[in-house]
């Protein structure tokens, strides 16, 4: 086999990966993307090409020799952002890691770098592989290197040998240098001839074969080209040097110290768990040193009531038990499991398969329902309702390790038990797909194999994850929330999902008509306004329609063609009458499309109800958020979209629905957090804290304020919540800037200490990285530091924010926890079925009305005891739509 050497142009491409990448942090607020997509590129490369030898090369900070030609080289170009130079020192150490020697040398840069090295190797008999995304490297192909030239992302590459690039370009490798020399390189600011292209440049070189000759031979041509040339001659000179790859840059070449060794080392394994890279490890193979150790561990089969009873006899005694449940994806509906696992210690686990498991639920219910048991899941709730429906009462929970790992970083996406387990122990298992063909195909030998040890492998960590989750959630002192608010709460949101909402399938059914028809009948009208049938909901022919059939001005253009955006079609809605038209197509096609036929979709066959999901560990602020259908989603603004409310009902005959909503908590936080007098006396008094603002940003008696103006204020005291500047509040009210700043600077004049814990809390999320929530709800802001303002200012905005809404997340959740409590233990049949942000609704009784409204009103109100009072207002009704006042 031929002895190669692979030749990185490291900057070339950490700047594609950068590109390519949306921007990827780890859990501290270190920027990754650029370092993670140059490692996928990396992998493939040593995968396919097995290298011999193996170099990265990098520009030296600083001028190069360039520079001295021509002051002028690449001074056009924009300093590197934060987000990307930060990650060069990372990517620096990676290739260490790898053993891949790093080049740099003063006054040149990376090709030059990479030219001198393989013109070294091919003296001595090395073929050569350049990769870069600079397509200067060009020039550089021989008999003997080749360039693998980056086209598209980090993934799709082109291959360059000399037959290539004379077939591409019409000219020899070393000819490239001329052709650019004439067209120069607006890229690195070289100038080149002035209106000379590429197609005139190429075929000047092809018939001169080199600058130097065309510029002695300038009697041959005719005209403007012969001018400009006549004119340019030191510039054409000057951007052929300038273009030109060096290879005879000083440095020590020694072919030993490039020699790659092809094992991923532990060197490498440490950085990829630093950068927080777990798919790459799983990439690699990694497993942990403690892999070996799990060869020792006892994954014990247990299939006779015997071994059972004695097995469940130790967990009594323990006291502690971790338990994985193998599930399908719709086991809440199906009932179905595949398999059981549980753990008394790192070394002692038991697999229990779906056909043993089926004769022993009688056996397991009193270990379940025992609530002196201690139990560690992942993601207990779905455990909790799969349970429940097998008629066994879930008790004595204390470690969900889902819940855990997002409370000590919750602006993650992913909390999966695999990859807690590589975060957090170093530990990688078997992936899931496996155990899924375990469960689906036929029962062999080594499906059963495959599923048991995936099951026990998932126990095992659960009960090694407790302590060091324990451990961290203690250190940010977050066991109080998660013991006493995040715990409790899984057993309230999995009896609101077995709950449910009742729904009046054939108030659906004519909304869907009803909206279908709407649609017909705006389309009619949209086609005979455009004089022409189109795809309403393609953008594109959308775009071509408004802007070039009818001529309505370009508001904004998209990489595709023309922006159809809501934000494009409302700046034209004055300009013609087709914009209104279709944005109420718009309307009515998301709401028909997923709020009324996605709903009949999700209705329960047997129970005729929806049961949503509720999600505790998605959003950043602790917010509850719900799946399947999101109802917190659907659209109120509208009478429309009002109407959709509908057609969720009271259970049966003799029930109302009954909505709590907390009065303005947000307001009521801020009053709390900035200690300000006139926002807490306002709360104090019981005034409408709306109109009182309104009286004093806009200088009125409160008797004289208009609707107007409260509508205004009302805009001015949420904005401020979420940091909002006088551009987003002038775009808020369709008012100027300098307008909407005296808004807030009165504002501010009148809740001074507001703007004062505005500016502290900035501050302290500078200072510390992070902002809490009254019961210390943590959300980390790495772009707090930022050196890009809009990035920045973004951060800050949710630094105001989190604290406000983070905190009223916390306290509906404590009332959630303590109304669901009351009810049942006052044995009221009301239940408790829906939360949408600040508010709760219940399936309450006529004759409990009453009794339930009082519990619910006493344990909301006094959830948490804050500086101004907490005051929850009620309605009810037949349906969610028709609630009134109660």
């Amino acid at each position: 086999m031929e002895r190669k050497l692979v030749l990185i142009d490291a900057n070339s491409l950490i700047h594609r990966a950068y590109h390519a990448l949306p921007l990827l942090r780890t859990s501290k607020g270190v920027y990754t993307n650029a370092v993670y997509g140059f490692t996928m590129m990396l992998l493939r490369l040593l995968e396919d090409e097995k290298p011999e030898y193996i170099v990265a090369a990098f520009d030296k900070k600083g001028p190069t020799f360039r520079h001295g030609e021509y002051a002028e080289y690449k001074a056009h170009r924009e300093k590197i952002p934060e987000e990307l130079s930060s990650q060069f020192p990372l990517l620096k150490s990676l290739l260490s890691a790898f053993n891949i020697a790093i080049f740099e040398v003063d006054g040149y840069e990376a090709d030059d770098i990479l030219g001198t090295i393989s013109k070294k190797a091919n003296e001595i008999g090395i073929e050569t592989l350049i990769v870069t995304g600079d397509k200067d490297a060009l020039q550089l192909v021989t008999p003997h290197t080749k360039v693998l030239l980056t086209r598209k992302g980090i993934s799709e590459m082109d291959l360059y040998d000399e037959e290539k690039i004379k077939e591409k370009y019409g000219v020899t490798p070393e000819k490239l240098v001329d052709v650019k020399g004439l067209m120069g390189d607006p890229s690195d600011n070289i100038p080149g001839v002035p209106n000379i292209g590429e197609k005139t440049a190429v075929k000047l070189v092809k018939e001169f074969g080199s600058i130097e000759n065309l510029l002695n031979n300038l009697e041959n041509l005719k005209g403007k080209l012969k001018e400009n040339l006549e004119k340019n001659k030191e510039q054409a000179l000057l951007s052929r040097k300038l273009a030109e790859i060096v290879t005879e840059v000083p440095l020590e070449f020694d072919l030993e110290k490039l020699r790659y060794c092809k094992k991923i080392n532990q060197d490498v394994i440490k950085v990829f768990k630093e950068l927080e890279f777990t798919s790459l490890l799983k990439k690699v193979g990694f497993q942990n040193p403690q892999k070996d150790t799990d060869k020792n561990a006892d994954f014990t089969t247990i299939d006779e009531i015997e071994i059972l009873n004695e097995k469940l006899e130790e967990v009594k005694q323990k006291g502690l038990v971790a338990l994985s449940i193998e599930v399908d994806e719709k086991a809440i509906q199906t009932g179905k499991i595949k398999g059981m696992s549980f753990c008394l210690n790192e070394d002692e686990i038991y697999f229990i398969h779906a056909e043993a498991l089926s004769g022993m639920w009688e056996f397991l219910k009193p270990i379940f329902e025992d609530e002196k048991v201690k139990k560690i899941f992942h993601d207990a709730k779905v455990i909790y309702i799969l349970l429940k429906n097998k008629g066994i009462k879930l008790r004595g929970l204390e470690i969900d390790t889902k819940i855990g790992a997002y409370l000590i970083d919750p602006t993650k996406t992913n909390y999966d038990l695999e990859n807690l387990s590589v975060e957090f122990l170093n530990f990688h298992f078997r992936a899931y797909n496996s155990s899924k063909e375990a469960g689906e195909k036929s029962n062999t030998d080594d499906c059963f194999e495959v599923l048991k040890e995936y099951s026990c492998q998932k126990a095992r960590a659960l009960i090694k994850l407790k302590d060091v989750l324990v451990e961290k959630l203690k250190q940010n002192e977050l066991m109080f929330l998660f013991s006493e608010i995040e715990i409790p709460l899984i057993e309230v949101l999995a009896e609101m999902e077995v709950n449910g909402i009742s729904v009046d399938l054939e108030e659906l059914k004519n909304l869907s008509r009803e909206f279908g028809n709407k649609l017909e009948s705006l389309t009619e009208r949209i086609y005979d306004i455009a004089g022409v049938e189109f795809n309403i909901n393609s953008p594109k022919q959308l775009g071509e329609v408004l802007f070039e059939k009818l001529g309505l001005p370009v508001i904004k253009k998209t990489k595709t063609g023309y922006s159809t955006g809501a934000d494009v079609l409302q700046k034209l809605r004055n300009q013609h009458e087709i914009i209104d038209l279709i944005l109420d197509y718009r309307t009515i096609m998301k709401l028909k499309s997923t709020y009324v036929d996605g709903l009949i979709g999700l209705i329960d066959k047997k129970t005729g109800k929806i049961h949503t999901s509720f999600n505790q560990t998605v959003t950043a602020t602790g917010r509850l958020s719900s799946t399947e259908p999101n109802l917190q989603n659907i659209p109120v603004r509208l009478e429309i979209g009002r109407r959709i409310r509908k057609v969720f009902k009271a259970e049966k005959p003799g029930n109302v629905l009954l909505a709590a909503d907390y009065s303005q908590i947000e307001l009521r936080i801020l009053a709390h957090l900035s200690e300000d007098e006139n926002l807490i006396k306002a709360f104090m008094n019981d005034e409408d804290i709306h109109s009182k603002t309104a009286s004093e940003i806009f200088g009125v008696k409160p008797e004289e304020v208009t609707p107007l103006m409260r509508s205004r204020a009302k805009a001015v005291n949420f904005g401020i919540v979420y940091g909002i500047s006088d551009f987003g509040l002038a775009e808020d009210l369709g008012i100027s800037r300098k307008e909407a700043q005296e808004y807030i600077d009165n504002y501010f004049r009148k809740y001074p200490k507001v703007r004062d814990y505005i500016r502290e809390i900035i501050k302290k999320a500078r200072l510390q990285g992070y902002v809490t929530t009254i019961l210390n709800r943590r959300r980390y802001l790495p772009d707090i530091y930022s050196k890009n303002f809009n990035i920045r200012s973004f951060a800050e905005r949710t630094a105001i924010n989190t604290p406000i809404q983070g905190s009223a997340a916390d306290i509906i959740k404590m009332a959630m926890i303590r109304v669901y409590r009351r009810l049942k233990n006052n044995g009221l049949s009301a239940k408790m079925i829906l939360q949408v942000h600040d508010e709760l609704i219940f399936d309450v009784p006529d004759k409990e009305i009453e009794p339930a409204k009082a519990i619910i009103k006493k344990e909301m109100e006094e959830a948490f005891p804050l500086k101004v009072p907490l005051k929850v207002d009620f309605k009810s009704g037949l349906t969610w739509f028709d609630m009134e006042k109660a």
